[in-house]
């Protein structure tokens, strides 16, 4: 007797996929639970199963509870598509508009929270599974989570841009193995992946944006890889974080600004952060907290600068320009041979006056600074209401009234035994040469001011 394991929910004969596909797609579950219950029928016995969630909208009014290895979520197509762009146009503009919402196949979060809720209980996916071994090879791929609004939060602000609304798209309650989140368009969460106790995580050319923050690795975890994404936070959460985690690899992502931060870990060690590009509106790029050790940060692209889209004019991070763009906390660390861009209006440092900082070493020892180049520009920034042409114009504009003074390296005095090679001049780098090595990068001598020949029959300058 054969058995199909791959399933479509809009031919399942339990539930109706349009009105609550949570219901089919746990119905779907059930079915493969039922169907390979054996552990061991010729050397197999669960293989495992494809859900497929043909074009079209699909509302989830249940929670849908993961707890079987090798299955595959799979769509036709990611589907992103900005909702804050739409919710910032006038109201009287949508007709005009080709679409109001994200497409392709779409997962419309609309789950009933209660007041106090945990925040799992918000997530469209949630996966777990005690015992041995650990859950693996679950994959979730192109297709649209959409957390289709945002709520007030007490603020003032527009409820459609606090990124608050109590909701995740994907959650990994248990420890995990080999997991897959590809080609994936995840939009107004609060929380886009969450996951628990990762090895061998792979999240890969997914579109991650508009959500309060977008990758979270949580508890500790091992060989995990985020890579060739685009990711951007909002200014509530953290584009791309991890804790506890070592042998982790970010790499290739292309991080947009707004989120808290760009890349934030917290005791990971034995990972690397390459290749990067990350712009941020805010200090605190990328931070290296709580005794990360012995991480690679190299060939990233940072740009800085300020918010050039109106309806999010004046928000911050609550960090000043002393924080510094990329913050260390810890040892043995190599920053090498990365582009920053700091490209702000001097009259907005915060504070005042404070020339920004560029890389801090706050505390540790063994840390590697090497071949930075850093390029500083005092700009006079404004603000638009159209978030494409305002962001464009922003990121083309070179021009700028000057060079702005910055610290390209500062070590605190809480950070001894470091190297800082080739990363600004005497004047750039703040640090005590007594107790760490420095090179400071060759100063280009001022040029002469050149000489003007005098008009012919003109007095000879010592005539007289």
């Amino acid at each position: 007797m054969t058995t199909s394991t791959r399933y479509d929910v809009t031919t399942w004969p339990v539930g109706d996929p349009y009105e609550d596909v949570g219901e089919v797609i746990n119905s779907i579950i059930a079915d493969i639970r039922s169907t390979q219950a054996a552990a061991d029928v010729a050397d197999g016995g669960r293989p495992g199963a494809v859900i497929s969630l043909p074009p079209g909208d699909f509302r989830l009014r249940t929670q849908v509870l993961v707890d079987v290895s090798h299955l595959r979520i799979e769509g036709s197509g990611h589907g992103f598509a900005s909702s804050s762009i739409r919710f910032n146009v006038p109201e009287s503009e949508w007709p005009d508009l080709h679409e109001l919402w994200p497409g392709g196949s779409r997962v419309l979060v609309d789950i009933p929270l209660r007041d106090g809720a945990a925040e799992s209980e918000g997530a469209a996916f949630y996966v777990e599974r005690a015992g041995s071994p650990r859950i693996s090879s679950v994959e979730f791929a192109n297709f649209c989570i959409d957390g289709l609004h945002f709520e007030p939060d007490g603020s003032g602000r527009h409820p459609e841009n606090t990124y608050v609304n109590g909701k995740t798209g994907i959650y990994v309650a248990s420890a995990n193995d080999s997991f897959r989140v590809t080609g994936m368009g995840l939009v107004y969460l609060e929380h886009g992946l969450t996951v628990h106790h990762a090895d061998a995580l792979s999240v890969h050319d997914n579109f991650i944006a508009e959500c309060g923050s977008c990758v979270e690795l949580r508890g500790w975890g091992q060989a995990s890889k985020i890579t060739d994404n685009l990711i951007g936070a909002g200014f509530t959460g953290r584009s791309i974080s991890a804790e506890n985690h070592g042998g982790l690899l970010i790499t290739a992502n292309n991080v947009f600004p707004r989120g808290s931060s760009s890349v934030e870990l917290s005791g990971v060690t034995r990972s690397s952060v390459t290749n990067n590009r990350l712009h941020s509106f805010y200090p605190g790029m990328v931070v290296l907290a709580s005794g990360c050790s012995e991480n690679l940060v190299a060939s990233n692209h940072f740009l800085r600068d300020h918010e050039p889209w109106a309806p999010f004019e004046g928000v911050d991070n609550g960090r000043d320009d002393s924080y510094g763009l990329l913050r260390v906390t810890g040892d043995d660390n190599s920053v090498i041979g990365n582009h920053f861009s700091e490209v702000v209006d001097s009259r907005r440092l915060n504070p005042a006056g404070q020339a920004p900082v560029i890389v801090r070493l706050v505390s540790g020892s063994g840390n590697y600074v090497a071949t930075n180049h850093v390029v500083a520009l005092d700009v006079r920034a404004g603000t638009s209401g159209s978030a494409y042409s305002a962001q464009v114009d922003a990121l083309l504009s070179t021009s700028a009234s000057g060079r702005l003074a910055v610290t390209t390296v500062l070590v605190d005095a809480t950070s001894v035994g470091n190297t800082v090679l080739d990363s600004g001049d005497e004047a750039q780098v703040a640090m005590d040469t007594g107790v760490n090595a420095f090179r400071a990068t060759p100063s280009i001598p001022a040029r002469p001011a050149p000489t003007i020949p005098a008009p012919p029959g003109s007095p000879h300058p010592s005539a007289g």
